[in-house]
């Protein structure tokens, strides 16, 4: 399946087209610049690939958790591209994108993923995975909450995490609490994996797809977790 992805979640700005067996991607660092540099990345890959939106089957962009003005920029975007098409779009987690992107970068066979991303105001957008050889799943939900919190939960896991735990995220440089629970009890520190990248959303979207988890642009959501924030949505929806 061709498909199309964009985030605009963090300081990051991402996008990437998987056509025909090929995967072209851009991924750059530009806080505050994913409004003037989204479309023209878009435009370069699918320049690059020499076709048009009218040939993908599918958008997915990352629906959150991030900050609110950038996925605001994604969502915004993405109904867009879905309403010139009518292609159906797939919201992509952007914790669960940084932990594929862990497991690819270091193909482990079986780790905890602990994802913990800096949502400001002293608090992390925080979610963890684990790695088997069947895939990886969710054990602990995303949400937002203190470093502090984050350490209870992962100290409650049954088995404590060891050796065995790979971290991902800007939350664990971000707060020393966390800094210092991964210095104490993640000896595997993952390969960078500090934003997430639309790369890695490409096989969550086609996931998503088959399982029918996909949807029209008007009702496109993204994912704040916060409560304090809320999204205008387009005509017509309450």
């Amino acid at each position: 399946m061709n498909i199309l992805a964009i985030d605009t979640a963090t300081e990051a700005c991402s996008v990437a087209l998987q056509y025909k067996g090929s995967t072209i991607t851009r991924f750059e660092i530009c806080p505050q610049q994913h409004s003037q540099r989204l479309l023209p990345m878009v435009d370069e890959v699918l320049k690059e690939a020499n076709i048009t939106l009218n040939d993908l089957g599918l958008l997915a962009f990352g629906r959150g958790p991030g900050s609110f003005t950038g996925v605001r920029i994604a969502t915004g975007m993405i109904q867009g591209l879905a309403l010139g098409t009518g292609l159906k779009v797939a919201g992509i987690s952007t914790l669960e994108a940084m932990a594929i992107e862990t497991v690819h970068k270091g193909e482990y066979e079986s780790a905890l993923i602990a994802v913990a991303s800096d949502a400001r105001m002293d608090e992390v957008y925080f979610a963890v995975y684990s790695q088997t050889p069947h895939g990886l799943c969710q054990i602990v939900g995303e949400q937002v909450c203190s470093p502090e919190l984050a350490i209870e939960q992962l100290n409650a896991l049954d088995p404590q995490p060891s050796d065995n735990v790979v971290t991902a995220g800007t939350g664990w440089s971000a707060y020393e609490a966390l800094s210092e629970w991964r210095s104490n009890a993640s000896l595997e520190k993952g390969e960078g994996v500090c934003f997430p990248n639309a790369e890695f959303m490409l096989g969550l979207a086609f996931k998503a797809h088959e399982a029918d988890d996909v949807f029209d642009a008007i009702n496109v959501e993204p994912v704040y977790l916060r409560d304090k924030v809320t999204w205008k949505k387009l005509p017509g929806r309450e």
